[in-house]
């Protein structure tokens, strides 16, 4: 007879020093994911050289936004629209994962993500409906991480950490709830003054941990991912936001032109009672009446140069030009123009750099997505998907080329043979997206059973009744 074993209540030993290690991992990270996130958000502390702004301005903040821009840029160039199975049968089974946990236009938030901290994290589940189709959600690398296996390309373990009051377990707020992912189950545990507690064990037994890992910029020494605000763009950043706060102590100061009096007597600055006037009455006077002095001469009245800020503009314009180097934008992205505007081809030229990294970046957030679908569709059937069928995950081109380049391009495919004029790769061709794609099929469906029908009503048109003999008048008086 074979014993019934019961879960634990609390950690085991192995489990907790994976929790402590990986713990410390988040930790560990938190500062410089917070650092990248100030920059995007534009809330980073400008280090100033302490020279040239008044203590009385030490308050006054500048920001500049182009982390944010060269992000976004980005970002905006990975579109992803549907997955599908790659030997082309019905995808109706994906569309269903993919419809239940909104994938696509989560898809963006982690691909912000991964570009802003360098990763990102995705994460697959069983519903608590057993006839829902299985949970996929992204998670940011504020809250997880996860030991990676290099040799096998996969994870050994993953941590997720969150407040309690964001899972349905009944705890407040103030408490934290962690969520270990381990090859054969997934645990839910809340600190609690003796340790941690175990809430919750999902034994799934499939062997394979439920968490990847949405990598940017990964290196073979670095599997964990670089984020695109590199400390160069930080220090380009941080300058141009001195150069703008030195134009607006400037602006403080010597935004109004000094004027000088030479020769004037102390009348000149007082009022009809003989009280001095403020500096600020007698900047403003619009007339200002002087006497004659003692030995007849007129005060020299004169202005000082006032400041010009062309010189900051022009250094804030070298600094956009160096800032869309390391981004890899056209400067005019960032507010950089010149005398003579650039053509339609010139600034399509200049988008090259930044049409490489987004197909860089398909590439591997594409892989990542693929995996993210197998380990949905391996929680649903309990078992692995077949190798044999490979997903696709379909994206938008990320040149964004005009509807009329796409259409003749597909044109001349398909009139030169190497397309079917009705193939679905040459509407994919021609700009359309998944779902125009499907209807175009649909409208071809109808418009074949309209044919169909029309060649059978003209079928039984021409066909001529069979006409019976008449009987003769002799048989017919019988």
């Amino acid at each position: 007879m074979t014993t019934p074993t019961l879960p634990l209540l609390g950690l085991s030993d192995d489990e907790r020093q994976i929790l402590t290690m990986l713990r410390s991992d988040l930790l560990s990270q938190r500062f410089k994911l917070e650092l990248f996130d100030a920059y995007f958000n534009g809330e980073q502390l400008v280090r100033d050289l302490g020279i040239s702004i008044p203590p009385q301005l030490k308050g006054l903040h500048t920001v500049i936004g182009w982390p944010r821009i060269g992000v976004e840029a980005l970002e905006q160039r990975l579109d992803l629209e549907a997955f599908r199975w790659a030997d082309g049968s019905d995808s109706s089974d994906l569309d269903e994962i993919v419809e239940a946990n909104d994938w696509l236009d989560e898809a963006s938030l982690a691909h912000l993500d991964a570009l802003t901290y360098g990763r990102e994290y995705v994460v697959a589940g069983s519903s608590d409906d057993p006839d829902a189709p299985p949970l996929v959600t992204f998670e940011s690398p504020l809250d997880m991480t996860l030991d990676w296996d290099a040799r096998r390309r996969e994870p050994r373990s993953a941590l997720r950490e969150c407040q309690a009051d964001r899972l349905n377990y009944g705890l407040g707020p103030d408490e934290r709830i962690v969520t270990l992912y381990l090859p054969d189950q997934t645990v839910h545990a809340v600190e609690t003054d003796g340790g941690w507690e175990v809430i919750d064990r999902d034994l799934h037994r499939l062997n394979k941990v439920l968490a990847l890992r949405m990598a940017n910029r990964q290196r073979t020494a670095d599997r964990v991912g670089k984020s695109e605000i590199t400390p160069e763009v930080m220090s380009i950043t941080d300058a141009a936001c001195r150069r703008l706060m030195g134009m607006e102590v400037a602006a403080e100061f010597f935004g109004a032109p000094q004027r000088y009096i030479l020769g004037a007597s102390e009348s000149a600055f007082q009022d009809a009672e003989g009280n001095a006037k403020s500096a600020w009455e007698t900047y403003i006077g619009r007339v200002l009446a002087l006497e004659r002095d003692e030995d007849g001469q007129v005060p020299t009245v004169g202005q000082f140069t006032a400041h010009d800020p062309s010189g900051q503009t022009k250094i804030i314009d070298l600094y956009a030009r160096i800032m869309a180097t390391q981004l890899g934008l056209p400067p005019h992205m960032l507010g950089y123009t010149s005398d003579n505007p650039a053509s339609a081809d010139a600034i399509r030229s200049s988008e090259g750099m930044l049409v490489k990294k987004a197909e860089r970046r398909i590439r591997r957030f594409g892989a990542t997505h693929r995996e993210a679908m197998r380990l949905a569709l391996w929680v649903r059937d309990g078992t692995p998907p077949d190798k044999s069928r490979r997903i696709e995950a379909v994206w938008r081109n990320p040149a964004t080329p005009t509807l009329a380049a796409q259409t003749d391009a597909a044109v001349k495919m398909v009139q030169a043979g190497l397309l079917p004029a009705d193939s679905d790769v040459a509407l994919e061709m021609a700009g359309l997206t998944e779902d125009q794609r499907k209807r175009v099929a649909a409208e071809r469906r109808r418009a074949q059973g309209r044919q169909v029908l029309a060649s059978l009503t003209a079928a039984g048109g021409d066909t001529q009744p069979v006409v019976t003999p008449e009987a003769s008048n002799g048989d017919a008086s019988l």
